[in-house]
């Protein structure tokens, strides 16, 4: 049920039970499993746009994070079959140990359509209560993502090194980068220590920078800049998450403090919102999002196209930009800001996901560029010394 009153009946596919958040959509053909695990999923009921939903099964290699975050999940047609050597259990019997509600049969075109024609609403996804009204009523008791502040729920609790390996990358003739699977975790010692600031991030993120040759530590969301640069890092990674970018005061004010301080800045989604909020921009809502795996995204530097996984619900207001900001990215879809970096200082970010996994792959060298701006800010301040 939607609060605009309009009802879709379908059979439940995952567990018993009832979860009220925002209705959205991922145009993904694969993925499901990433998409599930994604922190910055929190506080919403997925709608897949993909007809047939659960082929592959789960496996416990690619969870991006512990848990699954989605409240719901709503797909046109669960597959029975998990068709796949790596599979470890159904998506049935993954959402049901998660006690995740799902619910299939239901006309997700028409869901979809509406979405797109409305915007995203708050829905609730049920299996207990068929009432109409007391549904209604439930949708519109929720008081939806604006405003809310949901990284304290999918924050790490304490710091931590990351130990989960690590992803390298190789050249192929036509200078496409592709996955070198013998290179994954890797032991090899890592020239460079970063800081993840974890405001829900995504574990192949950690592994691209692992990859990428960094150590990780990953600390709280409510860490401040005084703590982080007390570890004497050589950057600082600012992660993903879901909700509202201004609602996430603390972080906000951590980054301010991380600015100036000669330190490399990255930042992914909701970093890259954080970043721009920290600099004097501002953020809005977004009608439904981009949510997907082929989003075009053009590189106002280079000239080129990138295709792009997404998801996001808030974007960076370009009409707020402080002059120290550029864009570097935007959307061929609908202009909006997918990237910026500060003309003054080694600090950059996106909007979107270079570390996407399953998905397209254009991106991934932004990691390499992080690398390369640590080794220059790292040369700069030995001369300094010198």
């Amino acid at each position: 049920m939607l609060e605009d009153g309009s009802r879709f009946d379908g059979r439940s596919c995952g567990a018993v039970g009832e979860e009220v958040g925002e209705v959205c959509f991922n145009t993904s053909m694969t993925g499901y499993q990433e998409i599930m695990t994604d922190p910055s999923y929190a506080g919403q009921l997925v709608a897949m746009t993909y007809t047939q939903i659960g082929n592959t099964g789960i496996n416990s290699e690619d969870m991006e994070s512990e848990r699954p975050w989605i409240r719901g999940f709503i797909i046109k047609e669960s597959s029975r079959i998990s068709s796949n050597w790596r599979s470890q259990e159904s998506l049935n019997e993954f959402l049901t140990r998660n006690k995740i509600p799902a619910i299939e049969g239901i006309d997700t075109r028409q869901l979809v359509s509406l979405l797109r024609s409305k915007g995203s609403q708050r829905g609730v996804l049920s299996t207990v209560d068929f009432d109409s009204a007391s549904l209604l009523s439930k949708t519109k008791a929720w008081p939806g993502l604006v405003g809310m502040n949901l990284t304290k729920d999918v924050t790490c609790a304490k710091s931590h090194m990351w130990q989960g390996g690590d992803i390298q990358w190789k050249e192929n003739p036509w200078h496409i980068r592709s996955l070198d699977s013998a290179a994954i975790s890797s032991k090899q010692k890592k020239p460079y220590s970063v800081v993840a600031v974890d405001f829900g991030v995504k574990h192949n993120i950690l592994r691209n920078l692992t990859g990428a040759g960094c150590s990780v530590t990953v600390v709280p969301a409510s860490i401040s800049a005084e703590e982080i640069l007390a570890m004497n890092p050589d950057g600082v990674f600012l992660s993903n998450g879901p909700g509202d970018p201004e609602a996430v005061t603390e972080g906000i004010t951590t980054i301010k403090g991380l600015l100036n301080s000669g330190k490399p800045l990255f930042g992914i989604c909701l970093g890259h919102q954080m970043l721009c909020l920290a600099l004097g921009a501002s953020t809005k809502k977004m009608k439904f999002g981009h949510r997907g795996g082929n989003h075009p995204v053009k590189n106002l530097k280079t000239g080129l196209v990138e295709v792009t996984s997404q998801n996001h619900g808030f974007m960076v207001d370009r009409e707020t930009l402080p002059p120290r900001l550029e864009v570097t990215h935007e959307s061929l879809f609908d202009g909006t800001v997918e990237g910026v970096r500060l003309k003054d200082e080694p600090v950059f970010s996106v909007q979107y996901h270079p570390e996407a996994s399953p998905g397209p792959h254009d991106a991934h060298y932004l990691f390499s560029e992080f690398v390369a701006m640590m080794g220059r800010s790292g040369a700069a301040s030995r001369q300094e010394e010198i």
